[in-house]
């Protein structure tokens, strides 16, 4: 009796989460009986106040990546509150360090920019590695992932279209869809 009901229990979660699985995404219906849309995207915040000079080319680059994908937006920091991405300036070579998806520090180097490249490039590509993307060297320029192999004439700071498909797929929809509301819970039960 305990396995016959414990098997129909396995079998009707699997049921209940075969949309999850299979990529669908399935928004939760309010009282009204109508569909509850998706949220717009996954907010990451930024923090470029250690950024120096480079702020204006940080903020740039996080609009452009909101220009660029739906799945995830970029937004500075609330004063008093800790953020996703820290971009730093220093003397050495742009990069970033992620800590997982999403998050990590990000380094505007002088050396790169005192060498010619473009800053909103910069910024541009090493929030792209926060966002998962790799290196893509060598590449054209038209690749924003190809970083400095594009050569130092290369101003493009907007992600191709496979990079964008590519964020779009780091950050789904599946994982943007709201949660249905708490139901309230007789005193007693």
């Amino acid at each position: 009796m305990h396995v016959r009901t414990l098997t129909g229990g396995l079998a009707a979660a699997l049921l209940m989460s075969l949309p999850v699985l299979s990529g669908q995404a399935v928004a939760a219906e309010p009282s009204g009986g109508t569909t509850l849309p998706l949220s717009a995207a996954r907010v990451l915040t930024y923090d470029a106040s250690g950024s120096a000079e480079f702020r204006s080319a940080v903020d740039r680059g996080a609009a452009i990546w909101n220009e660029s994908v739906d799945g995830v937006e970029l937004r500075p920091v609330a004063s008093g509150r800790r953020a996703n991405i820290r971009v730093l300036a220093d003397n050495g070579w742009p990069r970033a360090l992620p800590t997982y998806l999403g998050n990590g520090t990000v380094y505007i180097g002088r050396q790169a920019v005192n060498q010619g490249y473009d800053t909103v490039r910069i910024s541009s590509h090493e929030l792209g590695h926060i966002l998962g993307l790799p290196d893509r060297k060598p590449g054209p320029c038209s690749s924003l992932m190809s970083g400095s192999t594009a050569g130092v004439s290369c101003t493009n700071p907007y992600p191709d279209t496979a990079e964008k498909a590519e964020v779009e797929g780091n950050f789904p929809a599946a994982f943007r869809a709201p949660l249905p509301a708490p139901r309230a819970v007789p005193a007693g039960d």
